[in-house]
């Protein structure tokens, strides 16, 4: 894969053939003219990189010439040291590039049972086939009609698929005197002491121009972009203004309505109920009619009242029309979607199914757990086995009983299935009484709770989607608001808002590691502040704080003294705190704890701390509507009661999910354990697949998604170049969930699912590939005559915390950046790199022993 514009990748190691290949290249005559007889070379490597493509090894110009360099300085060091390599052993290509930086007679080399042989080898006509096809390939050195070439093939003794020679080829008889002259000359006047002056002259003038075109291309590049960046803020400002005019065209329109019906004794029917703001937000879907593009400048510039509603978002405003049968918030429902209904369609409409349609779509947007439906079909359809199994065989032996009534017998006394009369009826509205006290012991073990949780504080809704409506309308007045960090679970939105009429406040989370941050997108007290004051300097009563923790879609798992700190937060400002703990135990790596809300040995503000848990994510049951919610304060227990009426489970699933959360010793001996592997190992098939695609992704080791960075697939940063490319996954048969789902304030990000089975997850990671190697051959064609930007871009790092390929980070320079964001980047490199590991002192004065002792007396002297 072709990266334009990165001087080099860490972690691009070259196998041996490939290496072969590179070198097979690189000592052709004609090329090795080609590159003496130019000060810039940097065509020679580029055409040398589009033969290899050819053969299939996808390199760029600047890693074969760093991979050259990088072989010369080896030589050199060897040969500095009497060709004695590091640990003692031989360089397979040491007698190679002494030939061609020598100009001495060719060898070959190849390694049977541990003996070297050398043999000259005249290449004939495979030498002209292969000068041919190089030249063909958009290679033409021209300085030689038929050059040698050396040819290394690798090969081990028992297998001549795998064996190893090395075939280098002498000058033929009738080669050019002229050249031959001309290495004799070369190698006389490296003699010279002038000679060696001069071309360190020359080499110095070269790189200052090299140096001084490169400054001037970024100029130029610079100039570019903030004209362009004119443009945009330009074409936003028309689009502000007429946005403006429509809606101020749309108020006047109502107003004359109003005043028709009012005349004609009908103007009643338009009344809107008081307190509610509907009739505004559907103002602004009917005046806004625009996409959410821009960048993350531009949305964090917009009113907070602007950007908390949001609308046109989530709401079909292209042909939207208000309905007469409907109130406004009616209306606002009827329009309303969510961010991903145009996905849920298309995947319904054409569902992927390895027999009946392996055309389909498959859903990597939908976070369901796809890899344990064996384990909790089984389990939930028939239940354990009675005890009394051994009992049953005896009768049917010797009372010979028939099939049937043995199956019936069976049935009847499994765990699972049982209609007692109780369960037929209406229960109590917040749960069975015997669901409670089960799920309140569930809680205690599975949150490490200090203190036995209560029966009586925990209520039973049909799903997490219900406690989020119910909560915001037991604790927020409408109009009011919510605080939540960005990005996060988009149907939050839609269950806080439709309801109760409650907004929320966004504290944006972005990728860059600043001030007190130690990783990307990491919430911090700080965060929470500002967008807290922000909402409060334009009138907006901020009633509570929404935590996912682990977080969706992010997989980050809060530390207790993060917790802790968040938790102090909402006290001081007397906010509500809703914690959603739904993927808790769906940590799937040893190597990260989860440490719940109610596991905190004492809570800052425990009236004002409801935590929520259900069973759909944990125990891949997502089509079993079921959430607890446990809250100490028993007004909040009541209120959101009451609305459990709408919201209430039947009786048959309540015993189903009591016996399930009883049978401990099944969760944790079977299921876990096979949800754990089965989650780490799609992980890491999902996330190896990236890294060879280099991808950045974020690291995490909890919940069922990865968090992608595919913004150097875009063209412009915005969220219409988002929505292109999500829309270019989905017609290749893949459904992804883009960042604007999630309200991420950085175009280009996305989240894959990769809780499904191995076949469904390489078909599409297939698709994934094929889009994306598609996209980039658009994008380097549309660059291709643009100036290489080397220096501004940044280069892989591969790391445990995020993978990042920064094409689109800025440039850092001395005059912009601060203390804390120096000390931010050098904690995480710290953290991230093995260098103090690898080169430890003790071994530094074994390899140098008088730089050590200089250094040792310096610091003696301090």
């Amino acid at each position: 894969m072709d990266f334009r514009g990165k001087k080099y990748e860490r972690g691009s190691n070259w196998s041996d053939p490939e290496v072969v290949e590179l070198l097979q290249l690189w000592a052709d005559e004609s090329v090795q003219m080609e590159l003496e007889s130019c000060l810039r070379n940097q065509h020679v490597f580029n055409r040398i990189a589009e033969v290899l493509r050819e053969k299939g090894i996808h390199r760029t110009g600047d890693q074969c010439r760093e991979k050259i360099k990088k072989m010369k300085l080896e030589y050199r060091r060897i040969k500095d040291n009497s060709k004695a390599p590091r640990g003692g052993r031989t360089w397979k290509f040491y007698e190679v590039m002494d030939r061609v930086l020598t100009s001495r007679p060719a060898l070959a080399y190849g390694s049977l049972g541990g003996s070297m042989m050398a043999q000259q080898v005249l290449q004939g006509s495979m030498v002209e086939s292969y000068h041919h096809q190089f030249a063909s390939s958009g290679l033409p050195f021209g300085h030689s009609q038929h050059p040698e070439l050396m040819e290394i093939k690798c090969f081990s003794e028992p297998s001549m698929a795998n064996s190893s020679r090395i075939q280098n080829v002498v000058p033929r008889p009738g080669f050019s005197a002229l050249h031959r002259l001309r290495k004799k000359r070369k190698g006389q006047r490296v003699k010279d002491p002038l000679d060696d002056l001069l071309l360190k002259t020359l080499t110095s003038q070269r790189a200052m121009e090299e140096r001084f075109l490169q400054m001037e291309e970024r100029r130029f590049q610079r100039d570019l972009d903030v004209e362009e960046r004119r443009m945009q803020l330009e074409q936003r400002r028309f689009e502000l203004e007429r946005e403006h005019e429509f809606r101020m065209f749309n108020v006047f329109a109502q107003m004359l309505s109003i005043l028709k019906q009012s005349h004609s004794g009908s103007s009643s029917s338009l009344a809107m109920p008081r307190g509610l703001d509907f009739s505004q937000a559907l103002s602004e879907i009917a005046g806004m009619g625009g996409g959410g593009g821009g960048d993350l400048q531009e949305m964090r510039a917009r009113p907070l009242t602007e950007r908390r509603v949001d609308m046109h978002g989530f709401c079909n405003t292209g042909d939207f029309q208000r309905s007469p049968y409907l109130s406004a918030r009616g209306n606002i429902a009827n329009v309303f979607r969510g961010s991903t209904e145009e996905g849920y369609k298309a995947y319904h409409a054409d569902k992927y199914d390895e027999d009946k349609n392996p055309n389909g779509i498959i859903n990597f947007g939908t976070s369901e757990n796809k890899l344990c439906f064996d384990l909790m079909s089984k389990r939930i359809s028939l239940g354990k086995r009675s005890k009394h199994s051994t009992v049953l065989r005896r009768l049917q032996e010797h009372l010979q009983l028939n099939k049937r009534t043995v199956i019936l017998y069976q049935l009847t006394q499994t765990d699972m299935n049982l209609m007692e009369p109780p369960l037929l009826q209406y229960p109590d509205w917040k749960g069975h009484m015997f669901l409670r006290e089960e799920v309140a012991r569930f809680l205690t073990y599975y949150c490490k709770a200090p203190a036995p949780l209560k029966a009586e504080n925990v209520i039973v809704l049909n799903g997490c989607g219900s406690l989020f409506s119910a909560l915001a309308t037991v604790l927020c007045d409408p109009g009011e608001a919510v605080l939540i960090a960005t990005p996060f679970y988009g149907g939050i939105t839609q269950s806080v808002f439709l309801y109760g009429n409650v907004k929320l406040v966004y504290a944006y989370l972005d990728s860059k590691i600043t001030g007190t941050s130690t990783r990307p997108f990491q919430l911090t007290v700080e965060k929470l502040e500002k967008a807290l004051q922000d909402a409060r300097a334009e009138g907006v009563t901020v009633r509570a704080l929404i935590l996912l923790n682990p977080q969706n879609p992010l997989g980050d798992i809060y530390s207790l003294s993060e917790l802790r700190d968040y938790l102090e937060f909402a006290k001081r400002h007397e906010l509500h705190v809703i914690v959603d703990e739904i993927y808790m135990l769906s940590v799937f790596d040893e190597s990260a704890t989860f440490h719940s809300v109610l596991g905190m040995d004492r809570l800052p503000d425990p009236q004002r701390t409801h935590v929520m848990w259900g069973i759909s994510k944990d125990f891949a049951v997502s089509g079993i509507r079921f959430g607890t919610l446990y809250t100490e304060n028993q007004d909040v227990a009541n209120a959101v009661g009451s609305l459990c009426y709408f919201h209430g489970v039947c009786g048959p699933v309540q015993h189903k999910v009591a016996q399930l959360l009883r049978d401990r010793d099944w969760i944790n001996q079977v299921y876990l354990r096979a949800n754990h592997a089965r989650l780490k190992a799609a992980h890491t098939y999902v996330t190896d697949e990236l890294k060879t695609l280099g991808v950045p992704f974020l690291n995490r080791n909890a919940g069922f998604f990865v968090w992608i960075d595919f913004r150097k697939y875009l063209r412009t940063g915005t969220f219409e170049e988002e929505m292109l490319l999500w829309r270019r996954f989905l017609d290749n048969k893949v459904l992804l969930s883009c960042g604007k789902a999630f309200e991420c304030s950085e175009p280009g990000w996305f989240r894959i699912i990769f809780a499904d089975k191995t076949h469904r997850l390489q078909l599409g990671m297939q698709r994934i590939r094929k889009v994306l190697e598609e996209r980039e051959q658009e994008i380097l064609a549309e660059e291709k005559e643009q100036p290489c930007q080397s220096d501004q871009d940044g280069k892989a790092d591969s790391t445990d915390e995020v993978i990042f390929v920064s094409r689109h980070q800025e440039p850092t320079c001395a005059g912009s950046s601060n203390l804390g964001d120096l000390i931010g980047l050098l904690q995480q490199q710290m953290r991230s790199s093995d260098w103090l590991q690898k080169n430890t002192a003790e071994q530094f004065a074994q390899e140098k022993p008088e730089i050590y002792d200089v250094f040792s007396k310096l610091v003696g002297k301090q």
